[in-house]
């Protein structure tokens, strides 16, 4: 199951990271910039999810408990930003949406976020949830 749950946070951080470069590329760390993603919850969530992959990795490699339940909790403050990114993106999603039905917009205002294509969004959210409920009965289990 550890390692389950190894395999299945690499693969949600690949997605995490391809849209983290899509939200760069297009300038979202910018100060000044039409995101709607707080600069400091984006960066904070990819530093607590990648020090709590590393104790991840170093719990499997040791079987050091202390580690399971330090990536654990380092996973659940991962999931409250990740929850709080969602609701702004969905936020986002609704306004592109009312562009697409004809309301006036420009292209130039549209906020980075708003082209995070759907299925990552929703692929990296549903390896999420399944990595942590890995992680918390591995956890539990050991």
């Amino acid at each position: 199951m550890e390692i389950a749950a190894l395999i299945l946070w690499i693969l949600t951080a690949l997605g995490g990271v391809t849209m983290l470069g899509m939200w760069l590329s297009r300038g979202g760390a910018r100060q000044g910039g039409t995101t709607h993603l707080p600069v400091p919850v984006i960066f904070g969530h990819f530093a607590l999810a990648a020090v709590g992959l590393l104790a991840w990795i170093f719990y499997v490699v040791t079987d050091a408990k202390a580690l399971a339940w330090t990536a654990l909790i380092l996973l659940l403050l991962v999931a409250v930003l990740g929850f709080t990114m969602l609701a702004r993106w969905l936020q986002v999603r609704r306004a592109k949406a009312a562009v697409a039905a004809g309301q006036p917009d420009t292209a130039a205002s549209a906020p980075p976020e708003s082209h995070f294509p759907v299925a990552i969004v929703g692929g990296h959210g549903v390896l999420a949830v399944a990595t942590l409920v890995l992680v918390l009965l591995s956890t539990l289990a050991g």
